[in-house]
């Protein structure tokens, strides 16, 4: 039997380059495990030609952030008819932008921390400090900030003190021009990702997420050591069994499809809230994705190759 050639896409230029490319070199190396035949490709100025020239019988979109996430690349590909593995496009921009997918989700009556979003030029026309007061008047301390779209925590800043407000609005605002301003919920932290088997997504075991620094940020994230992972998670049965619930309702209600990764946080009581969900989530060696596989008594070659597999019968 001929295997399939696949492109595994990465790298791009969005701030989470790096950590794309290493998702994309651990894929490449886990699929050629399975037997196919695998090429990375950059997505640069060449890609669509390459596309076009080499044609693959599938691509995986391992990009994290930019094009890769908000369904720039996705609708190229779908254009050119390759079959890919993840996210429709339209699915893709529904899930990048964080404000909706909390919107959508709490809609459907999932929990989901309180949470406002405001662009730059609001601070600029109608004065930083007056409109920071009218976010801590309306959501309190501690808050949560973070650009409304990307991915990583990068631009991420947890804010304690009100004094502490404006450099962190600043450094958020170095990575978007809206952010999202969200109530800090305390709990255990966990990533659920979602597989679909059989056209039915499953969500698999979660992964506890313990920080040394507290905050999850971008280097607790990539940096080895620096956080304790726990898979399964340490939550009760019926918590467990909650999140899984939840990132499963996120599959669906986005509009996701093969592969996705849901947030979540279990606070004291028991009540599971909603962050956010990734419809390219990462594959590094420090990634809660191959955790949760591995877990789950498979690997990430198996579960990708067979992605592989139902992307080229999807496309027939």
């Amino acid at each position: 039997m001929v295997m399939p050639t696949v492109a595994v896409l990465a790298g791009g230029l969005s701030h989470e380059r790096d950590v794309s490319l290493r998702s994309g070199r651990r894929l490449s190396a886990a699929l050629r495990e399975q037997g196919l035949t695998v090429e990375e490709w950059d997505t640069d100025a060449g890609l669509l030609d390459r596309l076009r020239s080499e044609r693959p019988d599938a691509a995986v979109v391992a990009l994290h952030g930019g094009q890769g996430e908000n369904g720039s690349v996705q609708t190229v590909l779908e254009m050119l008819k390759v079959p890919y593995v993840g996210t429709s496009s339209r699915g893709c921009r529904r899930a990048w932008d964080k404000p909706t997918a909390k919107a959508v989700l709490s809609a459907a009556g999932y929990a989901t921390p309180d949470w406002v979003v405001l662009p730059h030029s609001t601070f600029r026309e109608l004065g930083a400090q007056g409109v920071l007061d009218a976010i801590v008047d309306h959501l309190g301390l501690p808050l949560i900030l973070k650009p409304d779209q990307g991915g990583s925590a990068l631009g991420a800043q947890v804010v304690r003190d009100a004094a502490e407000l404006p450099a962190a609005m600043v450094g958020c605002f170095a990575y978007g021009d809206t952010v999202l301003a969200e109530r800090l919920v305390e709990g255990v932290e966990v990533a659920v990702a979602v597989v679909e088997r059989d056209g039915e997504p499953e969500a698999l075991p979660a992964v506890e997420i313990v920080p040394e620094s507290g905050v999850y940020d971008y280097t607790s994230r990539y940096t080895a050591g620096l956080t304790d992972f726990f898979a399964p998670a340490r939550l009760p049965e019926e918590s467990a069994k909650a999140v899984g619930e939840l990132a499963v309702a996120a599959h669906k209600l986005l509009g996701l499809r093969d592969i996705s990764r849901t947030d979540a946080i279990v606070s004291a009581d028991g009540t599971v809230q909603f962050l956010e969900v990734n419809s390219s989530p990462g594959l590094t060696e420090t990634s809660t994705v191959p955790m949760a596989i591995e877990t789950a008594g498979t690997s990430l070659g198996a579960v990708f190759a067979d992605l592989v597999a139902r992307a080229i019968r999807r496309s027939a």
